[in-house]
């Protein structure tokens, strides 16, 4: 059995009726790619707890996780729009991923200090979101996931609004923090070379269904022809 393991899981939205079934490893970076609209962003609603299934199961480590809440979750999710709140320090912002109220204790307040460590973000404590550029957002948004310590980090389209190379940046931050933190990994993306980067295998989504996945040179090399029309090859 694979480390994540979805079955049979099943959402229908307007009269696109989605199934998907999905195999993910411990410790892996998966892509989930595919056109708009196909079910990329439900498949990470679904697993987060944010969607209800109607049919179907999701496994992570042997657990069946499917009817518990979002937060009794083994998951955190990086949205593209990080969440900031704009009055709130650094330290405060990432704080809230241990305490909305932030009544932190010591030991607390040096997680969060650990947190921002792994992101190089020490000495930012105290600087509001507006004082940071667009990638030192992020590694705040990041430092609030790993706070949590959850063994499954989702990444929905979390770094699309970036450049080339600062996209670039944060992936080889989330394969750092992933090899330091024994994270699995699931990363919608739009573009092909994030996940020829970033993951090791992806997952290729039309229609709400899995078209193909396995290693991901093999799926972004396949003759399928939805995967050729999607790439423009």
């Amino acid at each position: 059995m694979s480390y994540i393991d979805i079955s049979g899981l099943q959402f229908t939205y307007e009269d696109l009726v989605m199934r998907f079934d999905v195999e993910v490893e411990q410790g892996e970076v998966m892509a989930v790619i595919g056109p708009s609209g196909a079910g990329k962003s439900t498949l990470l609603a679904l697993i987060g707890g944010f969607e209800t299934p109607q049919a179907g199961r999701i496994l992570i480590d042997g657990v069946d996780i499917t009817s518990l809440a979002p937060d009794a979750r083994p998951v955190t999710t990086l949205f593209q729009d990080h969440n900031l709140f704009a009055h709130l320090s650094v330290v405060q912002n990432v704080g809230l991923g241990l305490h909305p109220g932030l009544r932190l204790s010591a030991a607390e307040r040096e997680q969060v200090a650990w947190a921002l460590g792994e992101v190089g973000l020490t000495g930012f404590e105290d600087r509001l979101p507006g004082q940071l550029s667009g990638g030192e957002r992020q590694r705040v948004a990041i430092a609030r996931c790993i706070l949590r310590k959850r063994p499954v980090l989702m990444l929905d389209e979390a770094f699309a609004a970036l450049g080339p190379a600062l996209r670039r940046e944060m992936l080889q931050l989330v394969l750092s923090l992933k090899v330091q933190n024994g994270l699995t990994v699931l990363m919608v993306t739009h573009d092909p070379a994030d996940a020829a980067f970033a993951a090791g295998s992806t997952s290729f989504i039309a229609a709400g269904q899995v078209v193909l996945s396995g290693p991901t040179a093999a799926v972004l090399a396949s003759t399928n022809p939805a995967i050729r029309d999607y790439l423009g090859t």
